[in-house]
């Protein structure tokens, strides 16, 4: 499963290995606990990718190969591409603009997915006075 938690600083993505059900049932029960509201609805995800990405024709290799994931990848101008999702959305309301998208794939699209948003996150070096 693909975890993609949105922040107000951003986009976070993990592969888990938990179930979605799983996962769900944990949130809800913590935020009963800490008397929060959660919700939950099917829905979409989406984000970018450089389109000069090299691993990209793995990726869409798959999306066209297995049509029943929900996986789609569309040009959106010469430099990038969206990546869409079908899952699960988890916030504290339905307008929420902050929260946790769940989504399952096959093994090989989970992989590239997550191979692909990782290779183009730019890293942050630490800086340290020595």
């Amino acid at each position: 499963m693909l975890k993609l938690t949105y922040t107000d600083v951003g986009l976070h993505t993990e592969r888990v290995s938990l179930d979605p059900e799983v996962l769900i049932a944990q949130r809800a029960i913590l935020a009963l606990r800490l008397g929060q509201t959660l919700h939950l609805e099917p829905g979409k995800a989406a984000f970018l990718l450089p389109a000069s990405v090299s691993a990209l024709k793995q990726l869409n290799a798959i999306a066209q190969r297995e049509t029943h994931l929900g996986l789609t990848i569309t040009p959106v101008d010469d430099d990038y591409v969206e990546v869409s999702l079908h899952g699960s959305w988890l916030a504290c309301g339905p307008n929420a603009h902050e929260g946790t998208f769940l989504t399952v794939l096959s093994a090989s699209a989970e992989y590239w997915v997550y191979k692909l948003w990782q290779e183009t996150q730019i890293p942050v070096s630490t800086w340290t006075q020595g």
